[in-house]
């Protein structure tokens, strides 16, 4: 946490730092703004570079997280050379608030629109507003590059179809901020796309839903569906960076899929054509007051007046859909590794793969994100570069995306700044058996606290869910009522890390 003075006080039992990295965040305090006037350092080319693969709605339903019905090699693959964080967690279950987390490495905003928000205030307020990440490594000699959903609106402009604003979500951030949308026409299009150019109509009928369907499987390559162009212009975009010898990359890919609706080619969908389903944990509607919502985003889709919550035979097929669109996913991540390595930059990059935030596959009744439950809250996290201690040994340490900003600080040898709020990785990253720290999330009017054992949610009316996962019933029997000194001990260390 931080004192009024804005310098990191060591009050939060678990935010410890390197005494270097405290120093170096001291000092350069008072500095902080006027670099993002000033022109870039002169970078060491020695410095590693990083690619950063940002997956959308992706739950950790991954053979290299224990999902062993999915087909996900090049993930897997990844995981193997690298650290798979088994229990990583967001700030926020919905995209734009999670990806404000990452990208910025501070706490708040709660919407979708939040980058926008922070955008229009150093637009009003100058050199009064801390650089994003790749704003703080494009000032210091990295060559910083975006493709796809990698901030909220994918391209990162606003306007009706996403591509007209003069407000960008992250100013001066990339050097190329770039969406190829295809036969989808705008941003706004490929974020909905389905086979071979269909955008979403939006018009409602008189059910409420909308025409386009919420799974579809078709036949064709990669490239009939929005992420085949999108990881085109990705790989088009590795070839420039990594020809240009003088300095460092910094590459932000973000990958639609497994967000809705769940479309992918058909072969990817055929994976799982004889795959029995493993049963939904507790799949009943919550009791008492809860984060449970009704799933508006996924039953605004064409179901066919089909309901997964009470049709288990079309719940089955729902989840094989997410999980080809999971496996279409993995097949882009493999494209972009097989070209790291055909240029050779793999031996001195820096791969992170990020998960925005998970997904109910009918847990609690929930067919989305937007609760404070496990299934949002927990997303797959894999850090991986050459010189890793114990490469593929998996941790168990909890974490938050809130983490990576520093980390990749001190991966890179790039000062770490003192307004990020999480902590750096590398201990973890030396040694897979190395604690980690409680997680803290939020959204709407409610916010949460998981540790080790237990997950505290707090409502803005003061209402309050405690769960044990140490029992059985993990997240489906609220024990508040009766530990009383446990909440109020989560409760404030809420308070302390989120007020």
């Amino acid at each position: 946490m931080k004192s009024k003075n804005g310098v990191r006080t060591n009050a939060f039992p678990f935010a410890h730092r390197n005494l270097r990295f405290l120093i170096q965040g001291f000092l350069i305090q008072s500095c902080v703004f006027l670099l993002l006037s000033s022109s870039a350092i002169i970078a060491d080319e020695s410095r590693p570079n990083v690619l950063l693969v940002c997956v959308d709605d992706l739950r950790p339903e991954l053979r290299c997280f224990g999902a062993e019905y999915i087909h996900s090699p090049n993930i897997d693959r990844l995981a193997s050379q690298g650290r798979r964080f088994a229990r990583h967690y967001v700030q926020s279950p919905t995209c734009g608030a999670s990806r404000y987390a990452l990208l910025t490495g501070t706490y708040g905003g709660s919407s979708n629109n939040a980058l926008f928000e922070r955008a229009k205030s150093l637009l009003e307020n100058p050199g009064r507003i801390s650089p994003s990440m790749p704003a703080w490594f494009r000032q210091n000699g990295y060559t910083t590059v975006s493709v796809g959903k990698v901030s909220h609106h994918p391209g990162g402009r606003g306007g009706d179809r996403w591509d007209k604003s003069s407000v960008l979500e992250l100013p001066d951030s990339w050097d190329r901020h770039l969406l190829t949308p295809g036969p989808w026409q705008d941003p706004r299009g490929w974020m909905h796309g389905l086979a071979n150019g269909e955008i979403r109509n939006d018009e409602t009928r008189e059910d409420g839903t909308i025409s386009m369907h919420v799974m579809q499987s078709t036949e064709g390559p990669d490239s009939i569906y929005p992420d085949g162009v999108s990881i085109d212009e990705a790989l088009r975009q590795m070839d420039l960076v990594t020809a240009e010898k003088e300095k460092p990359f910094f590459l932000a890919v973000g990958i639609l899929r497994p967000h809705l609706p769940f479309g992918a080619p058909a072969k990817y969908l055929q994976h799982y054509a004889d795959t029995e389903m493993p049963p939904t944990a507790h799949p009943q509607k919550p009791k008492g007051k809860t984060t449970w919502h009704k799933s508006g985003e996924f039953y605004k889709y064409d179901r066919g007046g089909r309901d997964p919550n009470t049709d288990a035979e079309y719940a089955i097929e729902v989840r094989k859909h997410y999980a080809a669109c999971v496996s279409y996913a993995d097949a882009q991540v493999g494209k972009l590794m097989d070209r790291l390595r055909t240029t050779g930059a793999d031996k001195n990059t820096i791969v992170v793969l990020w998960g925005d935030h998970g997904w109910h596959l009918g847990e609690h009744a929930i067919w989305g994100k937007h609760a404070l439950f496990e299934e949002s809250l927990h997303s797959p996290l894999i850090i991986s570069y050459p010189e890793i201690a114990q490469g593929g040994e998996p941790t168990n340490a909890m974490v938050e995306t809130l983490d990576i900003f520093p980390t990749l600080c001190e991966l890179t040898g790039l000062p770490t700044p003192d307004f990020v709020d999480g902590v750096s990785l590398k201990p973890i990253l030396d040694d897979p058996k190395s604690a980690g720290h409680p997680a803290f999330s939020y959204f709407r009017s409610a916010k949460t606290i998981r540790t080790e054992t237990h997950r505290l949610i707090r409502h803005k009316n003061g209402h309050v869910e405690l769960y044990d996962h140490g029992s059985a019933a993990k997240e489906t029997e609220n024990i508040a009522s009766e530990n009383s000194l446990l909440v109020e001990t989560l409760s404030n260390q809420l308070d302390a890390r989120l007020d």
